[in-house]
């Protein structure tokens, strides 16, 4: 047993001295993740479900409680000085608004602009705009949507799909105009809800929204009903990855970052 005395002077000195450093905790990624103010479950499955050596910062801008296209709006006003607050000294490699409904109602390319301008360093994107990348990798033409909007921003949705040349051949919203509903919707039911949405036309099934725990159920739905499914935390984590150079495929997460 090493005791105190055994170490040498020269030997605690040279220790002392000089702290060994290693690559830290984020050493293959920085990712930074621009909340809106009540959300819950998206810091915690980025959290949960980054690879070994990225990790996940979070910051929330501001904007009204009530979740519609007008307060949604209020967003941009705060996406650049979020993004700033966010690793300032070391950086990010990748930064993404973390709002599917948020980056309809702001604009894809204004919130990456805004983005950009907090965190200049880093790659920006979206979460809708996950979500188009991740339709469009997987081949999808034909998608049932749901989501727990009210029905003005499902449509809102709907319409930036076919903006971006989908087929939105159902649509369905929940009617929930706060997030502390959203991230109460059971997983167990979202399992059901995708059922319920399917249609015969479709080949893809997407469930919108970061507020739902869609990403657990996901591989369940995939299954049961033998088509891709997309959710938005599955999609913006697949995104944010392959945007900071990670190619890991990561199980039980669905066909999207299993295979892509």
């Amino acid at each position: 047993m090493n005791r105190p005395g055994d170490m040498t002077s020269a030997a605690r000195a040279a220790i002392l001295g000089k702290p060994r450093f290693d690559e830290g905790r984020n050493a293959r990624a920085r990712i930074g993740f621009v909340l809106i103010p009540n959300e819950q479950t998206i810091e915690e499955e980025m959290t949960r479900h980054m690879p070994p050596g990225v990790g996940a910062h979070f910051s929330r801008a501001t904007m009204p409680r009530e979740i519609s296209t007008k307060s949604l709006s209020h967003l941009r006003g705060s996406l650049a000085e979020t993004a700033a607050r966010i690793l300032p000294d070391d950086g990010l490699d990748v930064i993404c608004f973390a709002c599917t409904s948020g980056t309809v109602a702001v604009g894809e390319e204004v919130s990456c602009a805004e983005l950009s301008r907090g965190a200049p360093g880093a790659k920006a994107t979206t979460l809708a705009g996950a979500v188009r990348k991740a339709l469009a990798a997987t081949g999808a033409r034909n998608i049932a949507l749901g989501s727990p909007y009210v029905a003005e921003l499902n449509d809102n949705v709907a319409a930036y799909l076919g903006r971006a040349g989908f087929n939105v051949v159902a649509s369905h919203g929940m009617g929930l105009s706060y997030d502390t509903q959203m991230i109460r919707v059971a997983p167990g039911y979202l399992v059901d809800y995708a059922r319920a949405i399917d249609t015969p036309e479709a080949d893809t099934i997407l469930l919108s929204c970061g507020a739902l725990r869609s990403i657990e159920v996901v591989d369940e739905i995939e299954q049961q009903l033998g088509k891709t499914v997309i959710c938005s935390n599955q999609a913006m984590l697949w995104d944010c990855l392959r945007l900071a150079g990670i190619d890991d495929r990561l199980p039980g997460l669905g066909r999207l970052l299993r295979e892509y």
